[in-house]
């Protein structure tokens, strides 16, 4: 008995990881009824409230995450890609919340439809992590594998759009907004909210390694 609960075991990775997963795109909608609802102070606080809870929940999978890799001899993949894509996944939510809180912060009056499209953007970037990860587990299936690059590159895609989306943003801020402290909180945002497709092209980056390494 002794030797059989000392024998190593694969643990629940990837249902840990699709669950980070899935509250990353709750996170995402939250923020985003959180922009379309800005006017609106209850709401918008209601909504705030929810990116912040789904950061928590996310929280304590990676921890549960770290744990169970120290305590993991035999991993379903190499335990430094679990441990960096669920890293990579934490960093996302971080700046959804983030996002969230510089607009507290910076006690932003308006929000416009800038602020809309980056977000749109990036609500797409984490719907498409969260699928991409459901796959993990398939990776085996050669469609499974094809399926998970695909939306790998629809991600990178998305990134692209989001930088030339900010681009055109800060362009139109520099030419036609006068107040030098609206721009400077602007500017803010609009960088944050590029940032969260980043981070989800990191975690792009990092699923493509998986498959090429174990399709």
């Amino acid at each position: 008995m002794v030797f059989a609960r000392l024998l190593p075991k694969e643990g629940n990775f990837f249902e840990l990881i699709n669950a980070h997963g899935a509250h990353i795109v709750s996170g995402a909608r939250s923020f985003m009824a959180m922009v379309q609802n800005y006017s609106d102070g209850t709401l918008r606080a209601k909504y705030a409230a929810e990116v912040d809870a789904a950061e928590r929940a996310a929280d304590k999978i990676t921890a549960e995450v770290s744990r169970l890799l120290h305590r993991t001899f035999i991993t379903p993949i190499d335990r430094e890609q679990i441990h960096g894509l669920i890293n990579a996944m934490d960093d996302i939510l971080d700046l959804l919340q983030d996002s969230s809180e510089v607009m507290s912060l910076y006690d932003v009056q308006r929000i416009g439809d800038d602020v809309v499209q980056l977000t749109e953007i990036s609500v797409r970037c984490c719907e498409c992590v969260q699928q991409a990860v459901t796959l993990l587990p398939r990776l085996s299936k050669a469609e499974v594998a094809e399926s998970a690059l695909k939306l790998c590159e629809e991600i990178d895609r998305l990134e692209s759009d989001a930088d030339h989306a900010m681009r055109s943003a800060m362009s139109r801020l520099f030419r036609e907004e006068s107040d030098t402290r609206e721009l400077i909180k602007l500017k803010a945002i609009y960088e944050h909210l590029e940032s969260i497709s980043d981070r989800c092209e990191d975690v792009a980056n990092l699923i493509e390694g998986v498959v090429l390494e174990n399709s």
